[in-house]
């Protein structure tokens, strides 16, 4: 008498996965904004946002420390460098709006310089994160003071936040200005207001246009 093999059952297909995950999470939120998620010209809108978001706070997943150390050289001139009006956006960390404007980086070479578009890769890891401006000037500074050891680094950023523009206080003409100095910049005036005639040169254009 022959057994009878019993048939194992199928697995169901998994149905959770990351993109699906967040694509619930933005239908959620259009959900609670009173939207329909299902509606023709927003059936998309819910990964669209979740990738644009994702996107934009990529700089808490980078290295800031890797993107410095490969972007080193060797330099025993130790002239003061220089880089002015470097586009900044970032994200406020309190409304999850956008804030942008510039950012004016210097430092005092010792032995080495950091390449600039390395600069550029470094100011864009802090940015793509939720942030404060306050932080964000000073990340930047700390990271090159650390990294490039230079004997003095001043980083000043001019920035809107539409979170002052759109909504609360609504000034269009309001931007913030923050900075941090280090080393020389911090103890030479000498230094500093040298820095201070070459940023003054360079304001031509208003942050905001109208």
């Amino acid at each position: 008498m022959s057994k009878k093999t019993r048939r194992k059952p199928k697995r169901a297909p998994r149905r959770s996965s990351r993109g699906s995950t967040t694509d619930a999470l933005g239908r959620a939120i259009l959900t609670a904004l009173g939207e329909n998620p299902d509606r023709a010209e927003l059936r998309r809108t819910p990964a669209r946002f979740m990738q644009s978001l994702k996107h934009l706070t990529s700089g808490a997943r980078q290295d800031v420390h890797a993107i410095v150390r490969s972007g080193i050289v060797a330099d025993r001139r130790g002239k003061m460098v220089v880089v002015l009006n470097i586009p900044i956006m970032s994200l406020c960390e309190h409304h999850v709006l956008p804030f942008f404007g510039r950012c004016h980086v210097a430092y005092m070479p010792d032995q080495q310089v950091l390449r600039p578009g390395h600069l550029s890769k470094l100011i864009d890891s802090f940015c793509r994160r939720l942030q404060v401006q306050e932080r964000l000037t000073t990340q930047i500074a700390t990271t090159l003071w650390e990294g490039v050891q230079p004997r003095g680094v001043a980083v000043i950023i001019e920035a809107a936040h539409l979170c002052m523009i759109m909504r609360g206080v609504e000034k269009t003409n309001t931007q913030a200005v923050t900075s941090t100095m280090l080393g020389l910049f911090r103890t030479s005036t000498k230094a500093r207001g040298e820095l201070m005639q070459l940023i003054a040169r360079q304001r031509k254009l208003p942050l905001l246009q109208h």
